[in-house]
């Protein structure tokens, strides 16, 4: 995990990539839930009799899965000091290159895009890239947009 003590500190790394998450399993029963969550039931992810005879060969999670994990891959990678608060702010551009089958393996690596002042703080967008463990594609490509508040003391 980077650490960085301060919104300055974190502006010296732009450009730079943060590294990477520890590899987790995406199961049937996340995939499910997420289903519950969502309203979507799709049988590609939720049918595993129907999904081994489809196109993937199994149960593939749903793209907006690895898009809502994004934020605990966030607080895996880095940390930033001295914040009254940081917000997610919203997305640039999401792509979803390649499916995630259940049962394997996914992390991810950022890429500190660009920080940029704002009256109501500091902008930043990251680049997370998703992928899956032997896959030569990544499952998710995403520039999130979060805001960062300096507490008032920083």
């Amino acid at each position: 995990m980077r650490i960085f003590a301060n919104i300055t500190e974190l502006k010296t790394a732009v450009g730079e990539h943060l590294g990477y998450t520890e590899w987790r399993e995406i199961t049937q029963e996340q995939v499910n839930l997420f289903a519950d969550a969502t309203g979507d039931h799709q049988w590609i992810h939720v049918d595993v009799a129907k999904a081994e005879q489809g196109p993937f060969g199994g149960t593939i999670a749903h793209g907006y899965l690895s898009l809502a994990l994004l934020p605990s891959f966030m607080m895996e990678l880095f940390q930033v000091g001295g914040l009254a608060m940081g917000i997610n702010y919203g997305l640039n551009k999401v792509r979803f290159p390649s499916p995630i089958p259940v049962g394997a393996r996914v992390r991810a690596g950022a890429e500190l895009v660009d920080l940029k002042g704002t009256p109501s703080g500091y902008l930043s967008n990251m680049r997370l890239t998703v992928e899956v463990e032997g896959k030569p594609r990544p499952a998710c490509v995403a520039e999130t947009l979060s805001l960062y508040v300096p507490a008032e003391n920083s």
